[in-house]
């Protein structure tokens, strides 16, 4: 058990320390919990912290269930399966991609002003997030750092079920993993704190980053 996403990035980031003062490498947060275990990864690495948005396709009637991600600026990952178990209309999918793409840029504005992605061409990109379920919004997220031609993209998260990892090890250079349990309930399993993450406290993160960066440089 970790007291909260701040325990579990420190713990994270020893498991990371062969990227420490590494030049080339890039912390990509996905909001909001996610950012909380960036932000330690970052501070432990010495390097840059921004954010990769994403956003859970939810079923219309189990918002909970993901049938898919979003990523910015502009990657959709689909679970057909989800979507066909569910029969999940066309019309209805395209409402839930519309609204929550119009989240998307709400919250790039507000989090990234609307600055443009980072330029990640010839990095080594570290996506965090506080754990994984299925394995959408990471797919989404890999998918959207790909297309911009990294030289690695590697994936770190506290938890994960096996399962949600295994199509994920094809797309990622690399995987750490804190927990893998086998009886796996949800992300928030292993976190004795766990409660949502507010916009305000991405915001004091991004900008503790960008303090931490300038001296730095």
């Amino acid at each position: 058990m970790f007291r909260d996403r701040t325990e579990a990035g420190k713990a994270l980031a020893k498991k990371l320390a062969c990227y420490k003062n590494d030049a080339s490498v890039i912390i990509l947060g996905l909001p909001r919990g996610g950012v909380a275990v960036a932000a330690e990864v970052a501070k432990a690495l010495h390097a840059p912290l921004d954010l990769l948005l994403v956003r859970k396709l939810g079923l219309p009637e189990n918002p909970e269930l993901a049938m898919g991600a979003l990523a910015l600026p502009s990657t959709c990952v689909l679970n057909d399966d989800i979507i066909k178990l569910y029969d999940v209309q066309q019309a209805s999918l395209d409402r839930v991609i519309a609204r929550e793409k119009t989240v998307l840029q709400e919250r790039n504005a507000l989090y990234r002003e609307n600055r443009p992605p980072p330029e990640v061409r010839g990095k080594t990109v570290i996506l965090v997030d506080d754990g994984i379920a299925t394995g959408a919004d990471m797919r989404a997220a890999l998918n959207a750092t790909k297309a911009q031609n990294p030289d690695k993209v590697i994936v770190a998260v506290p938890i994960a079920p096996e399962e949600a990892l295994l199509p994920l090890r094809t797309q990622a250079d690399a995987i750490f993993c804190l927990e893998k349990p086998s009886l796996f309930m949800g992300v928030g399993q292993i976190y004795e704190n766990f409660e949502q993450v507010p916009d305000e406290t991405v915001i004091a993160f991004m900008k503790d980053a960008k303090k931490r960066q300038s001296k730095d440089n």
